[in-house]
């Protein structure tokens, strides 16, 4: 055979082999249609009588699957009943106040476009309060899309000066390490800390202050998560010094998510009992896991036939929080946190449900505090603005990388609340080292009044001499002292996190960043989202896909950008 009609044999060889897979990936794809839609039938069908299905815990990871039951379970919303322990629903994703007192927000979490997957997609049927016609998700997107972050003081020294960030100083043994620790198996990494990893120079970095300081790490903190976080947000490692990647909502997360996800509950006819916590829970004896018994706090105990379910939220990272005021420092905890004794308590019933000591053992090393500023006028951020080079709402943020307490502070666009006037501005700000001495003000951060903490940061920006003049303009300053924030960060082993809905479950699953999610990050929204929807599809034998973890570790222009990073 000459070599033309070799070439022209293999061309149709080739092409009779694409034809071949073709039809067989359509023959698939016309199978999984089928069996998706024939689910879809059977779930529409279903009448699941007066089954009741109880969450433990108020927070966005309950709240999502109470929506996932009524949207793609077809479970009738009324016989949905929440227990929070609170006054108010949301869990960390908190917001409140009045231009009076002042307003406080423990925490703020970012968004992210790129791999919020099931997040963006629960709120897509999540009507927004503010617009008609229009979901949760494009509200927040189309807010951001116009108000994009870039920032432009990511790190401050102790001179006052901007530093350029974008080199991010690794040197040869860092690069190996970062690279190494990408390639090693998580089943290597049980118990390890980032310390046991990293060399001391790689603690002095542009990138250890800009990651740290963004994702709320401890040098002590697992290395598990920092692996799954460098796989999960290597996009955002090209462009830590702006954080471009962030997503922000138009005001604070509890009125731009959990409101209007409550909203829409209620109209479904879910029931809230909020100051109410589950104390205890039973479970069938045998084998498998069956929750029979919940507990309250009054001392009622809710009796579970075999056809309910139970979804909790097996730990917070949230619980225990402490407010203060310009005049108070955060008090100390009283106690542990309820959420994880209530998981301490089941984990010794049952095999399989985790094991909270490694995340709730050592509160000196989970803790970190932040605090709220509000202000009459807008002087303190308008000098905020003329630093940074950044309006409210487009920066991101500004990490005092010298000061003991390794304070950082974000200017949001404003308002930040819907109760918020026109005259009030506010900005917030935390620091992960509140055991040491400031340095201006001789005193551990935990143990300072919302003036001080003003003051250290104040001088921090040398802005001392202008003190008495920003003074008068302030409302207040709001501490909180949260002992727990950084426990979902602690060493640990990988069974220390308990499945979705664990092995030989029939009607229990546990909902947190405290549950095994493979290649998920924890701290994020998504995490709670997820989770929810696991539970629920699990439970529920809902075959509809669950958005997978968008694999940006494997795309070649993504690495690229990585390499060129690690290595400028």
């Amino acid at each position: 055979m000459d070599k033309k009609k070799k070439i022209g044999a293999a061309l149709a060889a080739g092409t009779a082999a694409a034809g071949a897979a073709y039809l067989l990936n359509r023959a698939a794809q016309t199978r999984k249609a089928a069996v998706l839609q024939a689910n879809e039938e059977e779930i529409r069908s279903r009448d699941y009588g007066d089954t009741k299905a109880y969450m433990v815990g108020g927070g966005l990871a309950t709240l999502a699957a109470a929506a996932y039951l009524i949207r793609d379970a077809n479970f009738n919303g009324e016989n949905i009943i929440v227990y929070e322990g609170m006054p108010v629903l949301g869990g960390s994703n908190d917001g409140s106040g009045t231009p009076q007192d002042g307003f406080v927000c423990r925490g703020g979490r970012m968004l992210n476009e790129e791999t919020y997957e099931n997040f963006w997609e629960l709120f897509s049927s999540i009507p927004s309060l503010e617009r008609p016609n229009c979901s949760v998700t494009e509200e927040i997107l189309d807010f951001d899309h116009a108000h994009p972050t870039c920032a432009k003081a990511r790190v401050v020294d102790r001179n006052g000066r901007k530093l350029d960030v974008y080199h991010m100083k690794f040197n040869n043994e860092d690069r190996l390490a970062l690279l190494k620790l990408l390639a090693t198996p998580e089943e290597k990494l049980d118990n390890l800390k980032i310390t046991d990893w990293f060399g001391p120079h790689f603690f002095e970095t542009h990138f250890w202050y800009m990651w740290q300081t963004t994702f709320a790490f401890q040098k002590w903190s697992s290395l598990f998560e920092l692996r799954r976080y460098m796989n999960r947000m290597i996009l955002e490692f090209s462009r830590i010094q702006t954080l471009e990647g962030v997503t922000r909502t138009r005001f604070n997360q509890y009125e731009s998510v959990i409101l209007p996800l409550k909203t829409w509950l209620e109209k479904k006819g879910v029931t809230f009992h909020t100051n109410t916590t589950v104390t205890d829970m039973f479970f069938d004896e045998g084998n498998g896991i069956t929750v029979n018994t919940l507990v309250l706090s009054d001392g009622t105990e809710i009796r579970l036939r075999s056809s309910d379910v139970c979804i909790m939220t097996n730990a917070c990272m949230t619980d225990s929080a402490t407010l203060g005021d310009w005049n108070t420092p955060a008090p100390a905890p009283e106690q542990r946190p309820i959420s994880g004794e209530l998981w301490a308590k089941i984990a010794a019933k049952k095999p399989g449900l985790g094991n909270p000591e490694p995340f709730f053992g050592d509160a000196e090393l989970s803790n970190w505090q932040s605090f709220t500023v509000t202000c009459r006028g807008d002087k303190l951020l308008k000098m905020i603005e003329e630093f940074s080079g950044n309006i409210p709402g487009s920066g991101a943020l500004m990490t005092l990388k010298d000061s003991n307490w390794l304070m950082s502070t974000v200017v949001a666009a404003q308002p930040h609340f819907k109760t918020q006037d026109a005259d009030t501005t506010i900005f917030w700000g935390y620091a992960l080292y509140t055991d040491r001495p400031g340095d201006y003000v001789k005193k551990p951060m935990r143990d300072c009044t919302g003036e001080e903490i003003l003051y250290e940061w104040i001088c921090q920006m040398h802005w001392e001499d202008r003190w008495d003049e920003i003074r008068e303009d302030v409302i207040n300053v709001i501490p909180c002292f949260m002992p727990y924030v950084d426990a979902q960060f602690m060493p640990r082993a990988m069974k220390d996190r308990p499945q979705v809905v664990p092995e030989g479950s029939t009607n229990f699953a546990m909902v947190s960043q405290f549950v095994e999610i493979p290649e998920d990050m924890v701290f994020t929204e998504e995490y709670s989202v997820r989770a929810a929807r696991i539970a629920v599809y699990t439970l529920f034998g809902i075959t509809k896909e669950i958005c997978p973890v968008t694999p940006y570790r494997k795309d070649p222009k993504v690495l690229l950008k990585a390499l060129h990073t690690m290595y400028r």
